[in-house]
């Protein structure tokens, strides 16, 4: 499989609850053309509402969900959840496969400003999961902002951002999104949420792939709940490695938790 289809979903997420999130999400991908990977935004089920009692057991009622999502449209279907852990929380961005098998990575980097430290455990390591034959990276929002943990050692085609990234700080996602593809040299994938949030929270969308060259593959509607497709061709990522091996200059390091 030399090319990756996925869709992206840009969605207003229900306040606090997962039932009728679901129910938006299941409507919004009635009838999706066949895809390899759906991509849900950061929290999906509760919107970023890391200090309430929302917290799910691991493998609860939205990974199941997803699972569900996952064996109607032959798909692998990912998204963020908060998990129990501990007195605290995971941020966790599931993976879930037709067959039942799930994965999974722990957001890294936490929100201070958002006080996010305070109720929700950081992630202790990168993880990679693999789609036929491409690569991917998971990560979660304000991961975006670090980019040595980010760095691609030539072990992943594919970058997977999803968030809920505010509408005054648009211009850095959108930024941020393209600058990774451009020093990593891989597609990234970037998932965003609409609407306001029970905070009152502006989010605008800005869900987009680009290309190895920061280019855009396909675009959301600003402030509109939407799927769209990007297909992503790994025969032009590895010649265009080939041709421009700047991968071959980077700097060895090591990253410590």
């Amino acid at each position: 499989m030399s090319t990756l289809t996925v869709a992206l979903v840009q969605t207003d997420i229900a306040w606090l609850d997962a039932m009728e999130n679901f129910t938006r999400l299941e409507a919004q991908l009635y009838g999706l053309s066949k895809v390899d990977l759906i991509l849900l935004p950061e929290t999906f089920a509760t919107g970023f509402a890391i200090d309430c009692d929302c917290a799910e057991p691991e493998n609860g009622p939205s990974v199941v969900f997803m699972q569900h999502l996952a064996k109607i449209h032959q798909a692998v279907v990912a998204g963020s959840v908060l998990v129990t852990q501990g007195h605290k929380k995971a941020n966790r961005f599931y993976w879930c496969w037709p067959d039942g098998q799930v994965r999974f990575y722990d957001k890294r980097h936490l929100f201070c400003l958002g006080k996010e430290g305070e109720y929700v455990v950081a992630g202790k390591a990168r993880a990679l999961v693999q789609i036929g034959e491409f690569k991917l990276l998971p990560q979660v929002c304000y991961d975006l902002r670090f980019p040595v943990f980010q760095r691609n050692r030539n072990d992943y085609d594919v970058m997977v951002n999803v968030a809920n990234w505010p509408a005054a700080r648009r211009r850095i996602w959108d930024t941020l999104l393209q600058a990774r593809a451009i020093e990593n040299q891989c597609f990234v994938l970037g998932v965003n949420r609409v609407g306001k949030d029970g905070r009152g929270t502006e989010h605008s969308g800005g869900t987009a792939a680009y290309n190895f060259v920061g280019e855009p593959i396909v675009c959301a509607t600003n402030d509109i709940s939407e799927v769209v497709i990007a297909v992503l061709d790994k025969k032009t990522l590895l010649s265009f490695k080939t041709q421009f091996p700047a991968h071959l200059d980077s700097d060895k390091f090591a990253l410590s938790f």
